[in-house]
């Protein structure tokens, strides 16, 4: 007989990568598609001389969230606003998790992305005169950078960054 394709018809969770600032666009093809969706948005203020400027911008930059049928996932490719779509492993727990997200944009609390790291994780600088030196995280908990080894000298050096600046290596 045939092969067996996995219970696949059910619309399923998708991680969208969008291109740079897109993530508005792209949300506007999946809501006319009628595509259940959600993009995270958070209100900014930028202030310019004497005069305050307040506009809604991505929490997730490069990120939306969609349930989409698999016989339709082409259609969010349909306008080039699309990097990538990566199916969700464990959708019960990015459903809790997308709630969560939900009722911190709903809150009009400040928030921002802060990283997961931990203590000792090793990690390489993004961007800047740094860009691609590793090191490991000193305390994330109070953060004063990264600590680059000279194993020769036994010794470290605490380079000051923000942690917005680290990406964790695998």
């Amino acid at each position: 007989m045939g092969q067996h394709l996995p219970d696949f018809a059910e619309p399923r969770w998708f991680v969208c990568h969008t291109k740079p600032r897109c993530e508005k666009k792209f949300s506007g093809l999946l809501a006319r598609e009628k595509f259940a969706h959600y993009l995270a948005l958070i209100e900014s203020v930028r202030r310019y001389g004497t005069q305050k400027k307040v506009f809604t911008k991505p929490l997730f930059p490069g990120y939306v969230f969609a349930r989409i049928a698999p016989e339709k996932k082409t259609r969010v490719y349909q306008q080039d606003l699309l990097v990538r779509a990566l199916m969700v492993e464990n959708e019960p727990v990015f459903l809790r998790q997308l709630e969560d997200v939900k009722a911190v944009c709903a809150s009009g609390y400040e928030a921002a992305l802060h990283p997961l790291i931990r203590k000792g994780t090793r990690v390489r600088v993004a961007g800047g005169p740094l860009n691609g030196l590793e090191g490991y995280v000193d305390d994330p908990v109070n953060p004063r950078g990264i600590v680059v080894s000279v194993d020769v000298l036994q010794q470290g050096l605490l380079v000051r960054l923000p942690l917005e600046n680290l990406r964790p290596l695998p």
